[in-house]
């Protein structure tokens, strides 16, 4: 078992360092509101830390979880950052979806300190966070990652390995341009069927079982139809994710025609007042 702290306890990161105390790790969180880090030790048992770098002294794995490159960037560098507190061997893994120049920027830092530095975004949601069930994308050294995969699969089904530092993050970038085209497809094929007069429950539960089958179709083809829209991965969170996405793409070369489009769909449903809505909510915006 290991000592490790958990820096941000949102929707996401709350119940990971749940799991991590459930497997007997020992744990501190540390949380920008400081009663959110109370609340998850008295749920949880543990310590509360009143900021980044208490939270990491003494620990050998420092886990993160915060909104974007700006905001982890806080938590790990300064003078009350994670890095500050950190010892040399500790390890500091990143699961903010953010992009890879920020990764590969705090892999230098860390590397300078004598600190090992893995970026492991996930995959899966609330319910992946709530069920321990996660894809972890990871980026990093053989070795540093060899050591912190038995932790991270405290909460997780998948951790790999894809890469050196900025790989985690350009993965879990390559994951959201899949599902952004998936649910756009799903929702104009959910639109089309009831247009059509189908039954698209019964419809979606032959073609689920073919070639047409997906997460997105056995998880939200039904709740779209019921016009359901609130399950946790919002679709503010997506639009960042997407800007994160077509910002790599310039630098990269890569042409996004359908995440671009998409993306704007997404900009649409915001001004329908669904920034909260999940991210199946596309089909909200074709039933106007």
């Amino acid at each position: 078992m290991a000592k490790v702290a958990f820096l941000g306890l949102g929707v996401m990161g709350f119940p990971m360092a749940g799991h991590l105390a459930a497997k007997g790790h020992d744990v501190t969180v540390y949380n920008r509101t400081f009663a959110k880090a109370e609340a998850w030790v008295g749920a949880h048992g543990g310590r509360a830390a009143a900021t980044p770098r208490e939270a990491a002294v003494g620990q050998e794995v420092v886990f993160c979880c915060v909104g974007n490159d700006d905001d982890l960037r806080q938590v790990a560098t300064g003078p009350d950052g994670a890095f500050a507190g950190m010892a040399s061997g500790a390890i500091f893994v990143d699961h903010t979806t953010a992009s890879a120049e920020i990764a590969r920027e705090l892999a230098g830092a860390a590397a300078d300190l004598g600190v090992g530095f893995v970026d492991a975004p996930v995959s899966g949601g609330q319910a992946g966070a709530e069920n321990g069930v996660l894809t972890v994308m990871c980026g990093g050294d053989a070795k540093t990652y060899a050591q912190v995969e038995p932790v991270i699969m405290s909460f997780a089904r998948s951790c790999r390995l894809l890469g050196p530092a900025g790989s985690g993050q350009l993965a879990k970038m390559v994951n959201q341009v899949c599902i952004a085209g998936v649910v756009q497809g799903l929702s104009e094929g959910v639109q089309f069927g009831l247009n059509a007069g189908l039954d698209m429950e019964a419809v979606l539960d032959v073609i689920s079982k073919g070639a047409a089958g997906s997460w997105q179709m056995e998880n939200r083809g039904k709740t779209m139809v019921a016009g359901e829209f609130d399950f946790g991965f919002a679709v503010d969170w997506m639009r960042k994710d997407l800007d994160i996405v077509l910002a790599e793409a310039r630098r990269n070369g890569s042409t996004m025609p359908l995440t671009a489009l998409v993306d704007q769909f997404y900009a649409e449903v915001q001004t329908m007042g669904g920034g909260r809505w999940d991210t199946s909510s596309l089909f909200a915006r074709l039933r106007r």
